[in-house]
């Protein structure tokens, strides 16, 4: 059994396909997935969809990359939806220095406001962190009491040891699997694997060997592949531990037998 910690399944691109994409990714023993929403007119449709599959499980949050999509009033309705439909998690929301023209001081006072729902509902904050990790430490470590993933980490190791020791896990997908990402294939054979989730981040980011097609939840195996070869590591062992990480982050069973 494996966990998608990051999969946008309920965006258009699955429209045409979503049934038999759930069901490729079931057949593949990737029974659970988190699907992180990205503003807020998207949240009634992610809503439905998680509705519609069992193993999906809704997060909502307002991401970083489209700031033109937020209005003034996103984040008092979002605190109201969080209250009122209790997802796993706060996000998909955090700091993006990668795009130009994306207002930085928006930015982290939408991410700062996320965190801080986040902390008030006890719910863990799935972290979008694109050439931002440093920004993002900064920001868990003013507010504290925080806990949650840091979703496609590409980071340095001590960046990654100071999230851990923020409570924040790695979310790890498709990059990994590239022979040339070597920074990131050191840290993931070599951390602590508590601090480590699977995830896709399907429809993008697909592995080394669907690159440039879309991606789906059904190739987490192929990450789950990669990881365990270069942490020397059995398949059955990692996908065991990730899937309990999950579990435990997210706060949803997880068969007795994961």
């Amino acid at each position: 059994m494996l966990v998608d910690t990051h999969s946008h399944i309920d965006v258009p691109e699955f429209d045409v396909d979503r049934d038999a994409v759930i069901a490729r990714a079931r057949a593949a023993g990737v029974t659970q997935q988190v699907v992180p929403a990205i503003h807020a007119a998207a949240w009634p449709g992610l809503r439905a969809t998680c509705a519609r599959y069992e193993g999906l499980h809704a997060a909502y949050g307002l991401h970083p990359v489209y700031l033109d999509r937020h209005a003034d009033a996103d984040v008092q309705h979002l605190r109201e939806w969080i209250e009122r439909e209790r997802p796993v998690a706060v996000g998909e929301c955090g700091l993006d220095y990668f795009i130009d023209g994306l207002d930085r001081q928006r930015q982290g006072e939408l991410f700062e406001q996320q965190l801080l729902i986040a902390r008030d509902f006890d719910l863990p904050v799935i972290v979008h962190a694109r050439r931002a990790v440093d920004a993002v430490i900064a920001a868990l470590r003013h507010l504290g009491g925080l806990r949650g993933v840091v979703h496609s980490f590409s980071g340095s190791r001590q960046q990654a040891e100071a999230l851990w020791r923020e409570g924040f896990m790695l979310g790890l997908g498709g990059p990994v699997t590239y022979e040339r990402a070597n920074r990131l294939r050191t840290l993931v054979a070599t951390m602590p694997i508590e601090h480590l989730l699977l995830e896709t981040d399907a429809p993008d980011q697909p592995d080394a060997e669907a690159r440039g097609a879309r991606n789906e939840p059904a190739r987490l195996v192929n990450v789950l592949r990669t990881i365990a070869e270069l942490r020397g590591e059995s398949a059955n062992d990692v996908a065991r531990a990730t899937t309990l990480n999950a579990g435990r982050l997210f706060g949803f069973r997880m068969p007795a037998s994961s």
